[in-house]
């Protein structure tokens, strides 16, 4: 390892202890979990390389239907953003995406572009999941009031109940 990708290795180490985020670290690669409320914890993997540090977070798996809208929406959302952008992977899984100079990484840059990272995929989790997913969330309001079961942690897309679903549980 460089001078440079030692220090950024020691900033980022140090920043995730200092705010008591529980992470791996091998050969200059960190892996963490932001926790979240919408989307309940967002997998992160920080890279660090010869010239950049790259952040690599998982939001959320390839769209069962409506894929125009959601990317066609992922996109707009990029014009958006700090620090990172929304990607796809070659089975259509959504991350977001980001590289940084490591020249810029300090503990405050740290936490804007991880900040980003947990606002963003948390922000936009549910509506990735309307956009996306819809028939399947119908389906699972239907089977839960068909069998009684709580619909309690499907409020969040009330939007998409049937018509006569009773309202929380």
């Amino acid at each position: 390892m460089s001078q440079d990708t030692e220090t950024v290795v020691g900033t980022i180490r140090d920043y995730l202890t200092a705010n008591d985020l529980e992470f791996t670290e091998e050969d200059g690669r960190f892996s963490l979990a932001l926790p979240g409320e919408r989307k309940l914890q967002t997998p992160v993997r920080l890279d660090v390389a010869p010239h950049h540090l790259g952040v690599h977070a998982f939001v959320c798996r390839a769209p069962d239907e409506n894929h125009e809208g959601v990317y066609r929406w992922l996109l707009q959302k990029n014009l958006r953003l700090y620090g990172v952008a929304f990607a796809i992977d070659r089975l259509g899984d959504v991350y977001l995406d980001g590289r940084l100079p490591l020249a810029v990484v300090t503990a405050d840059e740290l936490d804007r572009l991880l900040g980003a990272v947990l606002t963003t995929s948390d922000e936009s989790f549910n509506t990735i999941l309307e956009l996306g997913f819809a028939s399947s969330i119908r389906k699972e309001w239907e089977w839960r009031l068909l069998r009684g079961e709580s619909t309690k942690n499907l409020e969040a897309f009330r939007g998409l109940a049937p018509a006569d679903a009773p309202s929380g549980d």
